[in-house]
């Protein structure tokens, strides 16, 4: 008896594992709500997500033998990580972003411009095109290739209080430890905004 219940609960369980990874798709983009503090949530004051969800991160999904890796800008560089290891980092559920079918052709070289990228340092800047990667940043770039023109906008960024003159004293802290000015409306992208692109569609969630 205990021997069927085992093997029950174990059917269960790799049904519901097999059930969430086989949504995803080379080239799916995983957008997820990060624990990082006040930096955080002062980038969830100012950007919203598809649905209305607040999104701080997204990687790139590339499978290989039948495993599932993310290549994410996180850290300390452009990395390539287990579905496991990236969803660690999450606080609530992930949204599965895919691009609609006539841009299906790109992925091949997204992919491909995405792996060249490992190893570049992380952009802790938060300044485009600076020799250094951001996680919406290293998506920007890898379909802009691809698709030889922007494929995604990139948008005036602001760390300011909504609604005031005032910026997040998360920042304030954040860009005088940098030693740089803090890159007020300097165009740059974020994982909302991507989320809410015409050019995707969100096609289903990872718990």
């Amino acid at each position: 008896m205990i021997r069927n219940s085992l093997f029950t609960t174990f059917l269960f369980v790799s049904f519901f594992v097999f059930g969430q990874t086989s949504k995803l798709k080379n080239g799916d983009l995983l957008f997820q709500k990060m624990n990082c503090g006040e930096l955080c949530d002062a980038i969830h004051a100012v950007t919203e997500g598809f649905d209305g969800n607040d999104f701080s991160h997204l990687g790139l999904v590339v499978i290989e033998n039948d495993t599932v890796f993310i290549i994410e800008a996180a850290g300390n560089a452009v990395r390539k990580v287990t579905l496991e290891q990236f969803s660690k980092n999450t606080q609530t559920t992930m949204y599965i972003g895919r691009v609609k079918s006539k841009y299906k052709k790109l992925i091949p070289q997204v992919i491909s411009f995405s792996k060249q990228q490992i190893g570049i340092p992380y952009d802790d800047d938060y300044l485009y095109d600076n020799g250094k990667y951001y996680c919406s940043e290293l998506i920007y770039d890898a379909f802009l290739k691809a698709y030889g023109k922007p494929f995604f906008e990139l948008q005036p960024m602001t760390f300011k209080q909504p609604n005031t003159n005032e910026f997040f004293p998360a920042w304030i802290d954040y860009y005088q430890n940098l030693k740089i000015e803090i890159p007020e409306g300097e165009l740059g992208c974020n994982p909302g905004g991507i989320s809410t692109s015409k050019k995707i569609k969100i096609v289903g969630k990872l718990n």
